[in-house]
């Protein structure tokens, strides 16, 4: 009997291809258990059960009928809820939108639905992705799977709790911080931001304004990479509504995936160069370090120097505040009452820069990047920690302090910003657990348009690892 629940996608692929499971079948016990689990979870904050139902219905017709079948066809999928999609509530988290229903798909969304997909609904996130946990005024908390007092993480938090919950086999994300490898790290799911342009960000009708400070990204959150891969090579590609995505290159993903990785060279840095890790999670990532070994693969550990932390930070947060401020500051007057004091201050403190503050920003963001490349001059490939704790109370936006150290609990625990200020590729992979049960992610970081290495370390990892624990809910 197939467990249905836990079954990759690329399995239910392949089940409906050859008639042994029906996409009725697959969307029916999807829905069965969103109705049964989400209640706990808070992973959907909107469900389109009929709609999913009338598509698995003409899914299993094409079936039959012989037609030919998208690489998605009849698969259950989950979308952000910061992330267009024609005909079904898009509210970005926030009180302000919560009858919005756009008229169009993100580009994204379409070419999961050409691909035969059937959407579920859309997935909890935080007011606007504004921070790496989950929870807003409109719909509340979403829940880890794995320990319902704890955070599912941020801002894809929904997502990644479908995945990790069995709720869906795969689910979109996006990624302007870390929000699609935190939560993925937390709920124990492999999460793939890609180079920035593989996949055309288009969130609203600013495609200039929202692609460059700092970078942001659509990707996959899935159960295996096999999975993110299927589901990235279905995104991917050049859309003229976004001048800065890429063509493409041509490239299997599937294929790709498969290649030995025992040629490749691996830098690991415990912490970037300036963050406080957690122990427990420490312990986790020198274990899988020492697995790759194991594979080949030639892993030194190096000094990453990325400058000033301080700098860092505050240009990091320059380029998030003046983002977010240039395009949703006219909430201030007319909705502020309707808005959280997060989202309130980055607002207001977004509107208080100048324009020397955001350039400066650039510059400092300018030197990162050519630190990072020095370390990619002779390395394929940079593995480190994804974040610095395991998951912690929902209750809170992050710990005050790690290791004994007191550290900011809004972005002191995220390895992850880095990439999103260079737009390297970069996947948060499962590889262990802490003491307590809570999964453990490696964040595994490729050079530009390297996309396929870093799913090819991954899925390498992951076929000689593998992650067998699921939630207990």
């Amino acid at each position: 009997m197939t467990d249905l629940a836990y079954t990759s996608a690329t399995d239910l692929a392949r089940l409906i291809r050859t008639k042994e499971v029906s996409p009725v079948e697959i969307v029916d016990h999807s829905l069965s258990r969103i109705e049964a689990l989400n209640p706990l979870v808070n992973a959907f904050c909107t469900i389109v059960a009929e709609q999913a139902r009338a598509e698995a219905r003409e899914a299993e017709r094409k079936v039959m009928r012989g037609e030919e079948l998208g690489p998605l066809h009849g698969l259950p999928i989950a979308i952000k809820d910061l992330t267009l999609t024609a005909g079904i509530r898009t509210t970005f988290g926030s009180m302000v939108f919560k009858d919005y229903i756009p008229n169009e798909d993100a580009i994204c969304v379409k070419r999961i639905k050409e691909a035969g997909a059937i959407i579920m609904g859309k997935t909890n996130t935080p007011e606007f992705g504004h921070k790496g946990t989950t929870d807003n005024l409109l719909f509340g908390t979403t829940k880890n799977p794995w320990n319902l007092e704890l955070t599912a993480g941020g801002s894809s938090g929904g997502s990644a709790a479908a995945v990790a919950a069995g709720l869906v086999p795969m689910a979109e994300g996006s990624d302007g911080g870390g929000s699609i490898r935190i939560p993925s790290s937390f709920c124990g799911c492999f999460g793939f931001k890609p180079t920035y342009g593989r996949i055309p960000y288009d969130a609203n009708t600013r495609n200039m304004f929202w692609s460059q400070a700092p970078f942001l990204h659509f990707g996959p959150i899935t159960r295996t990479v096999e999975d993110a891969a299927l589901l990235f090579s279905v995104m991917s590609g050049y859309h003229p509504l976004d001048p800065y995505s890429l063509p493409d290159t041509g490239e299997d993903f599937l294929y790709e995936i498969r290649k030995s990785p025992g040629d490749l060279r691996v830098a690991y840095s415990p912490d970037l160069g300036f963050y406080q890790v957690d122990k427990r999670v420490r312990l986790v990532i020198e274990k899988a370090v020492q697995n790759l070994q194991t594979l080949g693969i030639k892993a030194e550990l190096i000094d990453v120097d990325l400058g000033s932390k301080k700098d860092f930070e505050e240009a990091f947060i320059a380029m998030w505040y003046a983002q977010i401020a240039s395009a949703y500051a006219w909430l201030l007057p007319e909705k502020k009452e309707m808005l959280p004091k997060s989202v309130i201050f980055m607002l207001e403190t977004g509107q208080a820069m100048t324009a020397m503050d955001y350039k400066k920003s650039e510059l400092i963001r300018t030197d990162i990047w050519y630190r990072l490349q020095k370390v990619f001059e002779n390395y394929e490939l940079l593995v480190c920690p994804t974040l610095a704790v395991p998951a912690f109370s929902h209750q809170i936006r992050g710990p005050k302090e790690i290791n004994g150290v007191k550290v900011s609990p809004h972005t002191d625990w995220m390895l992850t910003n880095s990439f999103n200020m260079t737009g390297h590729p970069a996947a948060s992979l499962p590889v262990g657990f802490s003491d307590e049960g809570l999964p453990i992610g490696m964040q595994v970081i490729g050079r530009r348009l390297e996309d396929s290495t870093v799913l090819r370390l991954c899925y390498a990892y992951e076929q000689a690892f593998p992650m067998r624990r699921r939630p207990l809910l």
